[in-house]
């Protein structure tokens, strides 16, 4: 039996940021991963030398980057240039990413240019938390006159958010990241395995424990507090602070009692995002000005990122293509229209192939604010005292990575919040003599 001051599940963005903040607290922190590497969803993996993320990744600048400057975790990446092409009607065309282009895109009628260009002025200063409870249908359709704008903003939103429910999605934070967007966003060296690698370091430094290849099986408690971690081989972690990284339904499995708490109704409003993903390393690109492309008519994305961060050992071009999923997919349809946006931007790319990975329905988030959502979740579960969860689904209005780093940091913001009111006494006399 081994005792921590805090334990958290999975060695994801969100267990590595939570624990580094638990151990610069003075915390005796353990992290347990039930796979043999850290990192979760961002991990990457090499091919014939190219790097290939779980999926397209951009890190945006917001809570994420604030957070890793916080704990002096530095990455190497740059900003990609903003200009892009749209697909409509299986032709690319240019679209007003700035001013040239906004004057230039066949896209748009005239009046439709002049209903961009304000809306592009106007959203830098827009108040995003006043729609925090209104639809992005609701939004777009109130705001927005010209179908095609209409068309046009609902593939930037798609592209920020990975969501295709227009009608389901709140508005406000997902503007929040388009806004975000308009100051640039960075793509890293070498994929997100290598940020996750400097989180790891600088975790070590910090005083972390790791457990790898550890799988968890029970959360228990007793009088509404956490009391320890079960394992499968037996590992009994007692703790009287227990982070779960862990997605809505694998917390609720490991948590006895979990229906009798607040994990069960997190669990019930949750809306996995899904998207299937297709990733080439090519020789050369044949359409070199091709290299990044929003779907204006299908929701899909391609981008080069290879323009703004090492991805291959040989010099090759990192090519990802997404299809956002909803309901209703078809992982062979999927790959299909993938490899169509492929012929339709980089016509010839199978004469110029040195790797490839399709992933035809990987989890983006678990949850994300939506009209349907009742409650934020956590930090804390409040039927259990110590138990605590976080993760890109337990957003407070963050989207993606923002969720999980400053879901983690907030939960051990409250362990330290907790463990300095039961210091402090309640009922303490002042003696004068």
């Amino acid at each position: 039996m081994m005792n921590y001051d805090v334990a958290i599940v999975g060695g994801g963005l969100a267990g590595l940021v939570a624990s580094i903040y638990a151990a610069q607290a003075g915390k005796k922190t353990v992290v347990l991963e039930q796979q043999k590497q850290l990192g979760g969803r961002a991990i990457t993996k090499k091919k014939n030398g190219a790097y290939f993320d779980l999926g397209g990744r951009a890190l945006y600048k917001g809570e994420a980057v604030e957070i890793l400057k916080e704990l002096d975790v530095t990455f190497e990446g740059s900003e990609p240039s903003i200009d892009a092409f749209g697909i409509w009607k299986n032709k690319l065309l240019s679209l007003p990413m700035d001013f040239m282009s906004l004057l230039t895109t066949p896209l748009l009628s005239f009046k439709g240019k002049l209903e961009v260009g304000s809306l592009l002025t106007k959203l830098r200063k827009l108040d995003t938390k006043s729609f925090d409870h209104r639809s992005v249908r609701d939004w777009v359709e109130s705001n927005l006159m010209d179908s095609m704008v209409r068309n046009f903003v609902y593939s930037l939103l798609r592209t920020a958010s990975y969501v295709v429910s227009p009608d389901l999605q709140a508005a406000g934070p997902v503007l929040r990241q388009l806004q975000r967007s308009m100051y640039g966003v960075y793509y890293i060296e070498k994929g997100w395995g290598s940020l996750i690698k400097q989180l790891r370091i600088k975790a070590v430094q910090s005083g972390v424990s790791f457990i790898l290849s550890e799988k968890v099986t029970e959360v228990t408690h007793q009088d509404k507090k956490v009391k320890a971690v079960h394992c499968e081989d037996g590992t009994l972690i007692t703790s009287e602070n227990v982070i779960l990284t862990t997605s809505p339904e694998i917390s609720c499995k490991l948590v006895s009692e979990a229906d009798q708490t607040s994990l069960q109704a997190w669990k019930d409003q949750a809306i996995p995002i899904t998207a299937a993903c297709l990733s080439v390393a090519l020789r050369r690109l044949p359409k070199p000005k091709h290299q990044f492309i929003y779907g204006i008519d299908q929701p899909v994305l391609l981008s080069n990122l290879s323009r703004a961060a090492y991805l291959s050992d040989n010099g090759d071009q990192v090519v990802h293509l997404i299809k956002y999923q909803g309901t209703q997919t078809d992982t062979k349809k999927d790959e299909q229209d993938l490899e169509r946006v492929l012929d339709l931007a980089q016509p010839g790319w199978r004469d110029e192939l040195v790797a490839r990975q399709y992933l035809p329905k990987i989890v983006v988030t678990h949850d994300f604010p939506h009209m349907n959502r009742e409650v934020n979740p956590g930090p804390n579960v409040p039927e259990i005292e110590g138990l605590y969860v976080a993760g890109d689904w337990t957003t407070h209005g963050e989207l993606l990575a923002d969720a999980a780093l400053a879901s983690a940091k907030r939960a051990v913001e409250h362990i330290i919040t907790k463990t300095s009111q039961e210091r402090t006494p309640t009922n303490g006399y002042r003696v004068v003599v």
